[in-house]
């Protein structure tokens, strides 16, 4: 069996056997190439997500010195300003000030209200990619449906998108662990660069406002709201990053899957009312974020092992969704299965606050594929990223029957 080794190729192609044998091990281990403890059981993830003595900062509490951490390389700054902003690196008051903001935009009447433009658009990709007898499922229609959705949400011009997913990717890159000095070179250079679009894109609505959530949150500003304008980029650039990122991965992930488990794949081809629970159970089986981080605020136990304050906990959704505690036959992708509790889209405050969006999108781009290219089939083997944290595919190659 491999071992845990997020570096290892072999358990990037299959991480799930290694999560079986840390969850037999015990309930935490501290993994030190990452100086991380590793939590591997479902219970255990989900109680953490929601326990306020772990934090996705501790800045608001402590300076790097107080908390035994060096501070990041002053070259970095421009990474760290845009992501640290962003309410997914917050943590109450700030946090609780910026959600309550972005959350207007996507109450389960807005979100709604999406449904016929999400489809419709689903249905124009897969249009495409079957008059060309097949193509990059990820490149024709995992990617530009989850960035036009959340562009048009913000309101960024669809001739200013092209450079959207590539400097998300760039900055994606530093959630990594241990990334490289290139990944953060580039990262940095994206940081910059978004963040500049977005500053005069924003001196644009303030100047001509239109019905778009950077809009919006520039007249909240005004109307007594605080906000600052970094909130505001930091919040477009996460919105933008999360809105698509694991959209996409899911994606691709979910149809590799369904490819190498035919008999499923047959069901719902048969049956396109499973498309629901298939979202779901597909986001379970290949979890797009396979750990989620938090930091010690003040010292926790976790079956008699105490972490100290300053150290980080590293939860892993992939283990936590393949438990055999919470989930019968966890190795077995089922369609059907509906006591689906996973927790690919994270638990307590930082729950993904687009996740009834990415169900949307998600079965949009399902239920056009399943109509309008029934005999949609894998064209080669794909070829998966070098990522861990991030899991996904460089491509997939599909043909059209």
């Amino acid at each position: 069996m491999t071992a845990f080794d997020p570096w290892d190729p072999e358990f990037l192609a299959d991480p799930y056997p290694a999560y079986a044998d840390l969850r037999a091990k015990g309930r935490v281990h501290f993994y030190e190439p990452t100086n991380q403890w590793l939590v591997p059981h479902h219970a255990d993830v989900s109680a953490l997500l929601r326990d306020r003595r772990l934090g996705r900062t501790y800045q608001h509490r402590f300076t790097h010195e107080d908390f035994g951490r060096t501070a990041p390389p002053a070259e970095h700054e421009p990474f760290h300003t845009l992501n640290d902003h962003g309410m997914l690196d917050l943590e109450p008051p700030d946090h609780t000030r910026i959600r309550r903001l972005v959350s207007k935009a996507f109450t389960p009447r807005t979100v709604e209200q999406l449904k016929p433009y999400v489809g419709n658009l689903a249905g124009e990709l897969v249009d495409r990619l079957v008059e060309k007898g097949g193509g990059d499922l990820l490149s024709d229609v995992a990617e530009p449906l989850p960035v036009a959705v959340i562009a048009e949400m913000l309101g960024i011009p669809e001739a200013d998108r092209a450079p959207l997913r590539p400097w998300s990717a760039d900055i994606c890159g530093m959630y990594e662990l241990n990334p490289s000095q290139d990944t953060a070179r580039k990262a940095v250079q994206a940081s910059v660069e978004f963040s500049d679009y977005l500053r005069e894109l924003i001196a644009e609505r303030r100047r001509t406002p239109g019905d778009d959530l950077i809009s919006g949150l520039i007249a909240a500003h005004d109307e007594g709201d605080r906000l600052t304008e970094q909130e505001m980029i930091s919040t477009a650039v996460l919105l933008l990053n999360a809105g698509h990122e694991a959209t996409v991965n899911a994606t691709v992930n979910g149809w590799y899957a369904l490819f190498r488990n035919p008999e499923q794949l047959a069901a719902l081809r048969a049956d396109h009312s499973l498309v629901p629970t298939a979202v779901e159970e597909l986001m379970r089986y290949d979890t797009p974020l396979q750990l989620f981080e938090r930091w010690v605020l003040d010292d926790i136990e976790v079956d008699g092992v105490t972490m100290p304050r300053g150290a980080e906990i590293a939860m892993l959704f992939g283990s936590a969704n393949h438990d055999p505690e919470v989930f019968r036959n966890p190795e077995r992708l089922d369609l059907t299965r509906t006591d689906n509790p996973h927790i690919s889209f994270s638990a307590g405050i930082h729950y993904c606050i687009g996740a009834p969006l990415a169900r949307i999108e998600l079965a949009a781009s399902m239920t056009a594929l399943l109509k309008k290219a029934p005999g949609l089939r894998l064209a080669a083997e794909p070829e998966r990223k070098p990522n861990f944290v991030i899991r996904g595919l460089e491509g997939l190659s599909v043909a059209v029957r």
